[in-house]
């Protein structure tokens, strides 16, 4: 099976959000596998229209409206891009409810009117013989507040949680990605930890929740299924069975297995479990934490990684991050740029672009369809070539980076030259100086865009393969999972197993 990237919880201007529908689907076919639009359908228990919350109520009246108006014309435009085995699309909308936590509704039938309810399951009722699932969403949240609530969570409808996205981290209050939207913090009480604590089935995933059309948005989250194919049924089976995990950025290639059943998989219990753990990051891995019943139960870190031998590094593949932004552009600054390899192969690109950071509605923010309309796109890939375009804005604080990229896979050795060439900017450069540190270049004399061609990371640093055998019985339904973290801080949370 082969691992399949998907953001099916984002939105456009169809709803309450901005940009068009067309150019977040042609977003989501640049960098994605598969892709739910999902607009903004109801919230049963909206608060009262009164001060301070008459913008809230109207923007959220208007933009249910908006859809419900236009939902024909959505669905045919959705169906029109799915493309079996190239590109897939789902149907989906979202509900917000006060009391049982907002859920967005996804189905791979075309045939998906909007219907409304005071409960999931009240939704899911009206949608069937559809195939519908339920996916609560930023569930960290207060209960009451929107947050999850795990006292009504229904596995049978919600094979999947959304663990990450632009909200943050929902998995546990201690999870990186803290809380710092204006609905508040994180309440231990609705975290996914907190679910798996009650021995809830529960799969992993993460989307960006990203308001201005640019799906898949780097950083914001987003999901990975492990399937057959890549179709509707073949990811839809996965999303099923909880052969999911999520990312909060990279595209960190996993597998999880106990006694050779994938993650999301109920295994009755044995007196001998084999887990077994593959991990392709895309950067330096920094640990990685097998849990049991959400303690850590085993760990790897980069000190074991750096314990083999330097032969290694040798004649290897390694992983190089190309970003380009900074300056102080808030329009938009277009990047032309291209790598140039020689005595080494190029393996493999991937893209790091991020749109327009925009996750809620603002009195400031006016309508624009072509507010993440950026071009950003890689161009021409050869072995030895990879050119993309790109658009970045100003870092809007110090630690919240508008910046873009590629990460270049490389076959090669310390003699291995890059060129790279970026509106003007030329860096040359080789795998053995990266391997010491970063190349930095700027266009300007002072603060001005620039480039970053971070260090090279050899194989054996962001590679892992391991077993570990557990022998002893905790619960009458244990829980393991996987947390993955790398050196630049990105992560991945792998779908729990559960032996009962």
């Amino acid at each position: 099976m082969k691992t399949y990237w998907g953001d099916i919880h984002n939105h456009c201007g169809i709803s309450y959000g901005f940009g068009s529908l067309e150019n977040a689907l042609k977003t989501a076919k640049e960098q994605l596998d598969f892709v739910s639009i999902t607009g903004h359908a109801s919230w049963y228990d909206m608060p009262d229209r009164k001060a301070p919350l008459e913008y809230l109520v109207d923007f959220h009246t208007e933009g249910f409206a908006k859809l419900e108006k236009h939902w024909d014309e959505v669905r045919a435009v959705v169906k029109s891009y799915n493309v079996d085995h190239e590109f897939v699309t789902f149907q989906g909308y979202e509900a917000h409810s006060s009391a049982y936590g907002d859920h967005h509704y996804i189905t791979p039938d075309d045939d998906f009117p909007i219907v409304k309810g005071e409960t999931p399951l009240d939704i899911i009722n009206q949608l069937r013989p559809r195939r519908v699932i339920a996916v609560p969403h930023h569930v960290g949240y207060t209960p009451g507040y929107r947050g999850g609530n795990w006292d009504n969570f229904n596995p049978d409808i919600s094979p999947i949680v959304e663990v990450v996205s632009k909200h943050g981290c929902g998995l546990s209050v201690n999870s990186k990605l803290p809380y710092y939207h204006d609905m508040g913090p994180r309440d231990s009480r609705s975290t996914v930890y907190a679910a798996i604590a009650r021995k809830l089935k529960v799969g992993f995933v993460g989307s960006t929740d990203h308001h201005a059309g640019y799906p898949g948005s780097y950083g914001d989250g987003k999901m990975a299924v492990v399937a057959t194919e890549k179709t509707r049924e073949g990811i839809w089976e996965a999303i099923l069975a909880r052969r999911t995990y999520a990312v909060t950025g990279d595209k960190i290639d996993c597998r999880f297995t106990l006694n050779d059943a994938p993650m999301g998989s109920t295994v009755a219990a044995t007196t001998k479990r084999e887990i077994a753990v593959d991990v392709t990051a895309c950067d330096q891995i920094e640990k990685i934490t097998i849990f049991k019943n959400l303690r850590p139960w085993r760990q790897v870190t980069a000190f074991d990684l750096q314990q083999k031998s330097a032969d290694a590094v040798a004649n290897t593949t390694y992983k190089v991050r190309v970003e380009m932004g900074w300056g102080g552009d808030q329009v938009g600054y277009k990047w032309d740029a291209q790598v140039q390899i020689n005595n080494g192969q190029l393996q493999s690109v991937e893209s790091c672009f991020r749109g327009r950071s925009v996750l809620a509605p603002t009195p400031e923010l006016k309508a624009d369809p072509n507010i993440n309309a950026l071009s950003n796109a890689v161009h021409e890939q050869t072995d030895q070539q990879v050119s993309w375009s790109c658009t970045t804005v100003k870092n809007p604080t110090t630690l919240h980076p508008l910046t873009a990229g590629v990460i270049l896979e490389i076959a090669g050795n310390e003699q291995t030259k890059l060129e790279l060439q970026a509106n003007g900017i030329v860096i040359t450069t080789t795998i053995g100086e990266l391997l010491q540190g970063n190349v930095t270049k700027h266009k300007y004399a002072y603060n001005s865009e620039a480039v970053v061609i971070h260090p090279a990371i050899p194989a054996y640093r962001y590679t892992y393969t391991g077993k570990f055998v557990d022998e002893q019985q905790e619960d009458e339904c244990d829980v393991y999972h996987v947390e993955v973290e790398q050196n630049n801080g990105q992560c991945a949370y792998l779908s729990p197993i559960y032996v009962e």
